[in-house]
C-alpha cells in the first residue's frame, strides 16, 4: 500500500518548473528536448496556455480564522493527497530512460494518480505492478475492434480504476520541429541526431541500460524486427484517433470503472460526455500540440466548469507549470489537475529523484498558495478568484 504521508523533499537547486527544464535541456538530447518542448506550427497556442492561467488572480484573506490548509482531494472514490496528477505522455522514454517507471512509482507514493498513455515506454502491466493497481490508462482508439477490447481487458485485468480515452488526436498535429528531426511517422535518426547522442553520454549509457524505448503496451499487436519506416505505417495503421458517440457506447459499455474523455475543448463535447453517461472530463488542447488556432485550456473550462461541474467531474490539463498554477486553475472551476512537460522535465533533469522531487516541490508550492490566501480546503479555491467580468 502507498504511505499515508509522503516525505516532502526537494532538490534546492532546482526550485522550480524553470529550472527542471533548464537542465533537461542539458541533459537529453535536442531532438528528445524539442519532442518534449515543442507545440505545434508557430507554438502559439503552447504559450497561451501557461500566459492565460497566470492571467487569474487570487484574492487573500489575511484577518480571517485560518488553522491548516489540507491539499488532500476526494476524486472518484479515491482520496489523493493533492489536486494534481501525471498526465499522459507519449515515448516517455525517448527523453528519459525508464522515465515511466519513474514517475508511476514516485506518483504511488505520493499518493498522486498516474496515467499511462497507450504509446508510452512501458506496459500496463508492468505500471500496474508498481502502483499495486491505482495508475489510470489512456486509451489511443484502435482501428481494429478486436485490439480495443483486448487492451480494455488487460486494463480491467490489471485492476486500473479509471479508463480516459482521447478525442483530441483526429490527425497528429504538425509539428516542425518533430518534422525536422525525424520524430515524425514514419520516424527517421539522421547523422545529425546520432551526433546529438554522442554528446549526451548519461542519457546514451542508461538508454542502453534499459535497452531502446518501444511501445511496450502494444507489443502484443505488433509484427516482430520492424523497421523505423514498417513501425510509421503500422502505427497509421493500427490508430484511428477520431472519436465519435458511436465510438465511445461500446467502450462505456464493456468498461466497468470510471470512464473519463481527455481533451474536451468546448460546451456541446461537455454535454455529450454527460449524455454518454461519462464519470469525468479533462479539459485540454493536448498542451499545445494539436491546433494552434484553438483556444487556451483555461478559458473553456471556466465555462464548462459553471455550466456542466454539478453534472460530471471537471478536469484540466495543458499549461499548469506550477504550485499557483495548480491553484488558478482550481479556483476557475476545475477539481483535479494535471501536468506531463512539468514531470518529464524533472525526470530529464534529475533522473530516478525527478518524480520525487517535482511532486514535492509542487506540494509544497501549492502548501504555501492555500496557506497564504487563507484557503482550508481545495474545494474553496474557487471563494478566492477574483472575477474579470
Amino acid at each position: 500500500m502507498a504511505k499515508n504521508k509522503k516525505e516532502i523533499r526537494y532538490h534546492s537547486q532546482y526550485p522550480s518548473i524553470e529550472d527542471l527544464r533548464t537542465k533537461a535541456e542539458k541533459r537529453i538530447p535536442r531532438f528528445a528536448f524539442e519532442y518534449l518542448d515543442g507545440g505545434c506550427n508557430e507554438d502559439i497556442n503552447l504559450y497561451k496556455n501557461t500566459s492565460d492561467i497566470r492571467d487569474v488572480e487570487l484574492l487573500p484573506y489575511y484577518l480571517t480564522a485560518h488553522t491548516e490548509s489540507n491539499m488532500k482531494t476526494e476524486l472518484f472514490g479515491h482520496i489523493y493527497d493533492a489536486p494534481f496528477g501525471v498526465a499522459p505522455v507519449g515515448l516517455q522514454g525517448l527523453m528519459w530512460p525508464n522515465s515511466p517507471e519513474i514517475l508511476a512509482k514516485a506518483a504511488f507514493e505520493h499518493n498522486i494518480p498516474f496515467i499511462l498513455s497507450t504509446v508510452s515506454t512501458s506496459s500496463i502491466e508492468r505500471i500496474s505492478e508498481l502502483t499495486e493497481g491505482r495508475a489510470w490508462f489512456q486509451l489511443y482508439h484502435p482501428a481494429e475492434t478486436s485490439v480495443r477490447d483486448d487492451i480494455l481487458k488487460r486494463a480491467e485485468a490489471a485492476g486500473c480504476p479509471v479508463l480516459v480515452i482521447l478525442c483530441d488526436v483526429p490527425t497528429f498535429g504538425f509539428r516542425p520541429r518533430d518534422i525536422r528531426n525525424g520524430l515524425a511517422m514514419p520516424p527517421k535518426m539522421s547523422v545529425n541526431n546520432i551526433l546529438q547522442i554522442l554528446g549526451k553520454p548519461k542519457w546514451a549509457y542508461n538508454t542502453l541500460l534499459h535497452g531502446q524505448p518501444n511501445f511496450e503496451t502494444l507489443r502484443p499487436y505488433m509484427p516482430k524486427n520492424l523497421n523505423l519506416k514498417q513501425l510509421g505505417k503500422f502505427m497509421d495503421q493500427t490508430f484511428s484517433g477520431r472519436l465519435n458517440e458511436e465510438r465511445i457506447k461500446p467502450i462505456r459499455d464493456m468498461w466497468k470503472g470510471k470512464l473519463v474523455l481527455k481533451g474536451v475543448a468546448n460546451e456541446a463535447d461537455a454535454e455529450k460526455a454527460v449524455g454518454l453517461g461519462l464519470d469525468g472530463i479533462i479539459v485540454s488542447n493536448h498542451g499545445g500540440r494539436q491546433l494552434d488556432a484553438g483556444e487556451s485550456t483555461i478559458k473553456p473550462l471556466t465555462r464548462i466548469a459553471k455550466d456542466y461541474g454539478n453534472k460530471i467531474k471537471v478536469m484540466m490539463d495543458s499549461g499548469l507549470r506550477s504550485g499557483p498554477d495548480i491553484a488558478r486553475t482550481m479556483a476557475s472551476g476545475a477539481e483535479f489537475t494535471f501536468m506531463g512537460r512539468s514531470f518529464m522535465y524533472g525526470v530529464a533533469a534529475l533522473g530516478k529523484q525527478g518524480g520525487d522531487h517535482t511532486i514535492s516541490l509542487l506540494k509544497t508550492q501549492l502548501q504555501q498558495v492555500m496557506e497564504q490566501i487563507c484557503c482550508e480546503d481545495v474545494k474553496d479555491f474557487p471563494k478566492h478568484l477574483i472575477s474579470k467580468s
